[in-house]
């Protein structure tokens, strides 16, 4: 790295101290002392603890910002990361603690607990456990470091012992995200210059009367408590009336909507601007462009689902899904691709769903569009695009522009952190603003429990919804809140919304069932500024501005090709550990390394029952979609003048580009495989992705056919509608945003008309 680079990421680096320290508290970060890690917040035994230090040590390679020419870099076994020291294996702890399954946590405890052994040690680790120092038998923390190394490369690669893999594979994952993500009260970690990272530190273009637009109609429960929550309820036209003897709040509006994303937000516009009274729920918090920090881990922990830690049961793939004001379009990639025709046709005809085949729904995209600012063209891309289109451009392929719900010129690479310069236009930013403009009110920190459900007779539904029984995440409130409305609309997405149908006592077999994923799987290609024409680094500019569709020669698309936004943390979760040395030669690389991925409309499907427990299984259809993508990938980074190239499989797989033929290209491709995912047999596994989630609550013509019916409403109970992701028919082959947005216009002008018709009769 040269001088002037290094003085270029310093400065940004300051930068972005200054500024993190200016935006909200939840995303400022810092470490937290190691005191207030103890026993009580994460469970695990102090042997426990001295074998999770000894793992973690063994994993991680020490950085340093001196760290330029790896290639002659050595690790010795008397060099231990001054990072992985406490409090890191406690953060570790903690952080399985909150976001592990329960299962995996319990069996993380039982092999760390006989890690701390000696006998515990030989039955898992094998003869690697002796040695001729006495006492002979050493426990795992007593080994040496390059016999543990051996230890944790035999149980990546293990197949009789599959939870010794499942075990590697959670403390590796958590341990390198917390490592890259983890700063100090300067918001500063001592790894990120060594691998050439610096965080967002552009100012916001928000006018200063504009920082807060949802501030006339938001209740953040977060700083309320039973008193206070009431008296801003009342204060924002929603009647309170306090029932002592029940310990709740009962609330009244015409509108309860569960849920503030791309579903909930447009519904709660379209509502409120017809002259109902709506009251929407969220559980996530509320931030503005000012607030957001782009800080990778308190970024993740409170706009994310789990902090961004959720994955399927058996962990073959790793899936994000927004949980904050504004839900995934608040976050998500930007891009803004409207429903192809080929879908609207399978839709409308093989489904009989008539609304997608209609004019009503042309129109709600193009209303969608214009709301939320749809741009064609982007001015400037930034580096992993740049590289989809050159290799596309050298190889003859064709390369399409993505619009965006953003400015022409903008130049982002954080907006999953939340646009911190304020030009991406979520429904936090359109939608939403247009409802508290009608007189919608927005409850923050407030989570929905169940559903109020009575037995009445309505011809084929057997029940009516008379609203939702919910409850503040802030222990202050400590009532509960009983919200009673002419119409519940619950948009939680694909992944809360059907739990939360079940657990009221919905019972449609389609509730819950044909989730779609979108699955990506991962190659990855690098790029040394001293051999390659293309500027910028992974983390710089628009997410999605170019994309390749992989097509068959009947024109059948195989997959499309995009990129991802991986910050530090992320990308060492998902890279393969095959060595501590060869850990950090990776990482080191990481600013010109870009990863590009393929993702498929899945035939495949997946279940959702209870909230966090997500079923998923890729068939064979899919999986071969995968691989001519992934090979695809692989293809357009060696045209773009990658020196080597590689998947994320567990075994590392990657080749050198310089003076490579056809023949040897070939020959690698044809090893390049897309194996199951951590709990298969094989030697070789991975881990999929998934940004996108649809289909969990279906629309159907009939009740055996869907969860909902073409207007939204539930086939079991009246006056109780689902406006979200989960509602499509089928995956959508493409980013979902106006899909679903446009989905849910139509939606709520429908129920704005049942209302008037309610309105009319009595």
């Amino acid at each position: 790295m040269c001088e002037g680079e290094r003085i270029k990421i310093q400065k940004q680096a300051t930068s972005s101290i200054n500024s993190g320290k200016q935006s909200h508290p939840l995303l400022r970060g810092g470490r937290r002392r190691a005191e207030e890690n103890n026993t009580s917040s994460h469970g695990f035994s102090s042997s426990q603890i001295q074998s999770l230090t000894a793992f973690c040590e063994t994993l991680i390679p020490p950085f340093s910002s001196d760290d330029d020419d790896f290639q002659n870099n050595e690790i010795h076994s008397s060099s231990t990361p001054s990072e992985s020291l406490p409090p890191l294996p406690l953060e570790v702890a903690e952080l399985m603690s909150k976001r592990g399954l329960p299962e995996a946590l319990k069996l993380i405890k039982l092999v760390l607990t006989a890690l701390s052994t000696r006998l515990g040690t030989l039955l898992l680790c094998g003869l690697l456990s002796l040695d001729w120092r006495w006492p002979f038998l050493h426990k795992f923390s007593e080994l040496s470091l390059e016999r543990r190394e051996k230890i944790l490369q035999r149980w990546t690669r293990e197949t009789f012992l599959i939870p010794l893999r499942i075990v590697f594979l959670l403390i590796k994952v958590v341990c390198f995200y917390i490592f890259f993500t983890r700063t100090d009260e300067n918001q500063e970690n001592s790894a990120w210059k060594a691998i050439g990272y610096s965080v967002d530190s552009r100012d916001c273009l928000t006018k200063s009367g504009e920082e807060r637009p949802l501030e006339k109609g938001v209740i953040e429960c977060i700083h309320a408590d039973d008193s206070t929550l009431v008296r801003s309820l009342d204060e924002k036209g929603i009647g309170v009336v306090e029932d002592k003897d029940h310990d709740i709040l009962k609330i009244k509006c015409d509108v309860v909507i569960v849920g503030s994303g791309c579903g909930g937000g447009v519904a709660a516009a379209v509502l409120a601007s017809s002259g109902q009274k709506v009251l929407v729920l969220e559980k996530g918090n509320y931030f503005v462009a000012r607030d957001y920090s782009s800080l990778e881990g308190p970024s993740m922990d409170q706009s994310y689902m789990k902090g961004g830690m959720l994955t399927t049961v058996y962990g073959n793939v790793m899936i994000m899904a927004g949980s904050t004001v504004g839900g995934g379009s608040a976050i998500n990639w930007s891009a803004s691709i409207r429903t192809p025709d080929s879908v609207l046709r399978e839709w409308s005809v093989n489904h009989k769903l008539q609304l997608f085949g209609s004019s009503d729904y042309q129109a709600a995209m193009d209303t969608v569009c214009e709301r939320i600012g749809v741009t064609e063209n982007c001015t400037q891309e930034g580096f992993q695009n740049q590289v989809i289109r050159r290799g596309c451009e050298n190889l003859g392929l064709k390369v399409e522009k993505v619009p965006r719900n953003c400015s022409e010129d903008h130049y982002c690479g954080s907006c999953g952190y939340g646009c911190r310069v304020g030009d991406k236009k979520g429904t936090d930013t359109t939608w939403l603003v247009d409802a508290v403009a009608h007189g919608a009110v927005i409850l923050t920190g407030c989570s929905a429990e169940r559903l109020i459900l009575k037995d009445e007779e309505n011809g084929i539904r057997r029940k009516k919804c008379m609203g939702v029984i919910a409850a503040a995440l802030n222990q202050n409130v400590t009532k509960k809140l009983q919200i009673e409305a002419k119409v519940s609309i619950v948009a939680s997405g694909s992944l809360s919304t059907p739990p939360l149908l079940i657990s009221s006592g919905l019972m449609n077999r389609n509730i819950g069932s044909n989730l779609h994923l979108h699955p990506v799987i991962f190659a990855w290609g690098y790029f040394p500024e001293s051999k390659s024409e293309i500027k910028g680094r992974c983390f710089e500019g628009g997410i999605i501005t170019s994309i390749h569709k992989v097509v068959s020669e009947n024109s059948n698309v195989h997959a499309l090709i995009e990129c991802p936004s991986l910050g530090p943390g992320s990308l060492s979760a998902l890279t393969p550990w095959l060595s501590r040395l060869d850990m950090k030669q990776r990482m080191l690389k990481y600013a010109r390394t870009a990863t590009i991925f393929p993702m498929v409309r899945d035939q495949s499907s997946g279940v959702v029952k209870k909230e966090g427990r997500i079923k998923y299984w890729l068939n064979a259809f899919d999986k071969g979609n995968l691989k001519i993508g992934l090979r695809q990938c692989l293809r357009i980074l060696i045209a773009a003048g990658a020196v080597e190239v590689g998947t994320y499989r567990s075994d590392g797989e990657r080749i050198k580009c310089e003076g490579i033929t056809e023949k040897e290209l070939e020959e690698f491709l044809d090893t390049v495989t897309t194996p199951g995912g951590p709990l298969s047999k094989g030697q070789q596994w991975t881990i999929y992705g998934s940004a996108h989630q649809m289909g969990s609550c279906r629309m159907g013509t009939t009740k055996e056919e869907g969860a909902v019916d073409e207007n939204g409403e539930s086939w079991e109970a009246k006056d109780l509608f689902v406006c979200d992701g989960s509602v499509l028919p089928s995956a959508v082959g493409v980013n979902p945003m106006i899909t679903i947005e446009a989905t849910a216009h139509c939606i709520s002008k429908g129920i704005c008309r049942v209302l008037e018709e309610k309105e009319f009769c009595k």
